[in-house]
């Protein structure tokens, strides 16, 4: 067959097979890889070929080789700069989110923020007078997306408990 693949290597193959799951690529040496769906991009993929086609040459960073089989990554294998902006590559599709890497430390909404690295409209109370659509940035995005779900969930859940107390007949008892 050929030599196994260096771990964390970067490598070009070709992409053989398009799966639900992901995408099979063939490399050097005549070994072939798995791409799994959630290693296309950082953000969802909801379907393959919205990225990839058959047939197509790629980049590869080899995640792992165990027991003949190879899993592969195309959004590790990115320059950082170009890992942001991976977009579908039919026009059609779906609008990439964006999203922190999955490596990227769970940091609670309302936490300390890295040093530097907040843009103006990021830090709370910070907000301009006039709403402007905030690009999709990753936690930024994600953390207004959970307060909105949040305060809308307990207004509902509020609402549904002070009409639950009413249908129990919490007011006085006829006497029989």
């Amino acid at each position: 067959m050929g030599v196994e693949p260096e771990v964390g290597s970067i490598m070009e193959g070709k992409v053989t097979a398009i799966m639900k799951f992901g995408a099979f690529v063939a490399l050097e040496g005549g070994r072939s890889g798995l791409v799994h769906i959630s290693e296309i991009a950082n953000s969802y993929v909801n379907d393959v070929h919205d990225y990839l086609q058959e047939g197509q040459t790629v980049k590869v960073r080899v995640l792992a080789s165990e027991n003949g089989k190879i899993n592969l990554s195309i959004k590790k294998a990115l320059p950082q700069e170009e890992n942001r902006s991976f977009a579908p590559r039919s026009a059609g599709g779906p609008r990439p989110m964006g999203g922190a890497p999955r490596s990227a430390p769970f940091r609670p909404a309302g936490g300390p923020r890295p040093m530097g690295g907040a843009p103006a409209h990021a830090v709370p109370g910070n907000r301009p007078a006039h709403p402007q659509p905030i690009p999709p940035s990753g936690d930024v995005d994600f953390e207004d997306k959970l307060k909105k779900f949040l305060s809308a969930s307990e207004g509902k859940m509020a609402d549904l408990n002070r009409s639950v107390d009413g249908k129990r007949g919490g007011g006085k008892r006829r006497k029989s």
